[in-house]
């Protein structure tokens, strides 16, 4: 058995990359991260470098983690800027730090892979070991496992070094809901009357849909949905890290992972949601648009990812981050875990009461959120 630190995927193959899981989670696939290298959105650019963790025996790989060195907190959605300040206040240095993460992407899933042949308990001990080692080693400041999916962070929670962090998102579950009106069916009347009256707006309005997925996405397609993305960016002071010829890649190697709602009017395409499909699990990334229209952008980036959801039998939405306008649609608080080895005790121990407090706070927040939902009580 040996374990090597690869600076880029290019180092192994894709069958034996993708051959650690099962295929479920989009994000954790070879294309896409072998994607976001081909395309700099990881690298010396954005501070996001490449350190996967690999365990192979006989030169086959067994296990795996898709870990990065950092030198800043961007595009990871489990926000640690004041710890980042509190480390300089103190004379120290939080950066560089170590991530497990999906770059740009705060979806749970699986950070542990580990081929379906062998031991998953044994394996996933050897990665958190061995990624724990690197960090002490390469004296990093810390080491951050994010958006841990159910095993996993059951794993972190057995193990005294790691901090557990709570935070919380808006998701929809699927009840084996037959269309949309069955769906809506379930809301009080208050609530199913202004959704409904939404989308009316819409098709009053003149504005057509479409779903295409990535190999029905033509360039100039591509070229369209770019330009809002980089739009809805630079509105918001952000930074358009994914490139046009990133999309492109992954519509070609990830075809029906790639949903993409695209809205017309007039023959114009006028604005643009950007979904990944997983095994049972649609997640909202990105939208765009050029021109206001009322309700246009709860249409494409909620009513018919659920619709889609419904029509091909996929048990969950996750619509990205934050958002508490999410709730009145049914998207309901739902918790998302993070693990976090910290190399000084003293800040340590002040995490561990900082944690505690904040995990208090986000389980009173979501209960006060629970309230509000727009489901009838007997649903």
């Amino acid at each position: 058995m040996t374990t090597r630190i690869l600076e880029s995927l290019a180092e192994v193959s894709a069958e034996h990359w993708n051959a650690l899981s099962d295929g479920r989670f989009p994000f954790v696939r070879y294309e896409f991260l072998r994607a976001l290298e081909r395309h700099n959105a990881v690298g010396e650019l954005y501070g996001w470098y490449p350190q996967y963790l690999l365990i192979e025996e006989n030169g086959v790989p067994v296990a795996a983690t898709p870990m990065y060195i950092k030198d800043n907190s961007y595009g990871e959605f489990v926000f640690d800027w004041a710890w980042a300040d509190a480390w300089h206040r103190a004379g120290l240095h939080y950066y560089p730090k170590l991530v497990v993460a999906m770059p740009y992407t705060p979806a749970t899933g699986p950070r542990l892979l580990v081929h379906p042949d062998k031991d998953f308990d044994t394996y996933a001990a050897l990665l958190i070991e061995a990624a724990t080692a690197h960090a002490q080693q390469a004296g990093m400041s810390s080491l951050h496992w994010l958006f841990t999916d159910e095993r996993d962070t059951q794993r972190f929670r057995n193990d005294p070094r790691y901090l557990m962090r709570l935070g919380c998102q808006f998701h929809w579950q699927n009840h084996a809901y037959r269309d949309f009106d069955d769906y809506l069916s379930h809301f009080t009347q208050q609530k199913r009357k202004k959704i409904k009256r939404e989308r009316r707006m819409v098709q009053e309005q003149g504005i057509e849909i479409e779903i295409r997925h990535g190999d029905e996405m033509e360039p100039e397609h591509w070229d369209i949905y770019h330009r809002f993305y980089r739009n809805t960016f630079e509105r918001k002071s952000g930074i358009p890290t994914l490139s046009q010829s990133f999309f492109m890649e992954i519509g070609q190697t990830m075809p029906r992972n790639v949903v993409v709602v695209m809205a017309r009017y007039q023959g114009e395409y006028v604005a643009a949601a950007f979904n990944v499909c997983g095994h049972d699990t649609l997640y909202g990334r990105h939208w765009g648009c050029n021109r206001d229209f009322h309700s246009l952008h709860f249409e494409a980036c909620y009513y018919q990812g659920l619709d889609y959801c419904i029509e091909h039998g996929l048990q969950r939405f996750e619509p990205g981050a934050q958002g508490e306008h999410k709730i009145s649609r049914g998207f309901l608080p739902a918790p998302t875990w993070s693990a976090h080895w910290i190399a000084h005790e003293g800040f340590r121990e002040g995490l561990t009461r900082y944690l505690d407090h904040e995990r208090e706070a986000v389980e009173d927040y979501m209960q006060e959120l629970d309230t509000h939902s727009p489901f009838k009580r007997s649903a």
